[in-house]
């Protein structure tokens, strides 16, 4: 059986603009800090003046443009649940003896029409003999790594990447964090790692001593295949 190592792809279409904000006023709310309250006092003058782009960071799109692609991406998500049902990478599976396998297995239809979101946290050594340990996006995964199959195959092992919601090599101290179409990584002072869902902007605490968060719960699998396995499930509804 092989660990995976494998790069990660971009997210397609995917548009975080057009995803993260539900209002044009949401968006150009982002742009405004506190200092520009603190001194402006007037949150429709803040907007008024980041949308002239007097403030915000960078360049700001138009009202028109932000509602056509507001458009695109909810025409892009329908056409994506009229679409014929996709083949599962765990159908026909034998899984027996392999708890993360499957609970994968019963996550996957769920997590592929976008009714669940799950995170899944693995701690383990790689071929290498280090002890490695991340947070994985499974919806992410299934859509960019073209190993599933063989995942559920037991041909190869799921293990985290550096492309993952978050990396660390207890060896090496080699340490990353990217964000995925589904989650921003938020590293807290005081909370540590958090994980913000961008399709209802729940955010999730994967701190085993603290409450996951709204919508989500912890389940940690017994399993001889890994050091350590915990699965973060959240329940998503799609913002009005």
């Amino acid at each position: 059986m092989d660990d995976d190592d494998g790069s990660k792809n971009g997210p397609g279409s995917y548009d975080p603009i057009a995803e993260e904000f539900a209002t044009y006023e949401e968006y150009l709310d982002s742009q405004i800090t506190g200092t520009d309250m603190y001194y402006l006092e007037d949150v429709e003058l803040a907007r008024h003046l980041v949308e002239l782009g007097i403030r915000g960071n960078g360049e700001v799109i138009r009202r028109e443009e932000f509602e056509q692609r507001k458009a695109a991406a909810e025409a892009a998500h329908q056409a994506r649940l009229n679409r014929k049902p996709q083949k599962l990478a765990s159908h026909g599976k034998d899984l027996e003896g392999c708890p993360l396998l499957q609970a994968l297995r019963d996550r996957e239809e769920a997590v592929r029409n976008g009714k669940l979101t799950t995170i899944i946290f693995i701690r383990a050594k790689n071929s290498r003999g280090h002890e490695v340990s991340g947070y994985i996006d499974y919806a992410h995964r299934l859509k960019v790594d073209p190993h599933m199959e063989a995942y559920f195959e037991r041909s190869k092992r799921l293990m985290p990447q550096h492309s993952d919601l978050s990396f660390y090599n207890w060896e090496t101290h080699l340490s990353t964090s990217n964000p995925t179409p589904n989650f921003q990584v938020i590293a807290d002072d005081s909370l540590g790692l958090l994980f913000k869902n961008k399709r209802d902007r729940k955010v999730m605490n994967v701190d085993p001593c603290s409450n996951p968060g709204d919508n989500s719960t912890r389940t940690q699998l017994a399993t001889d295949e890994y050091l350590q396995v915990v699965l973060y499930d959240h329940v998503t509804r799609r913002r009005s």
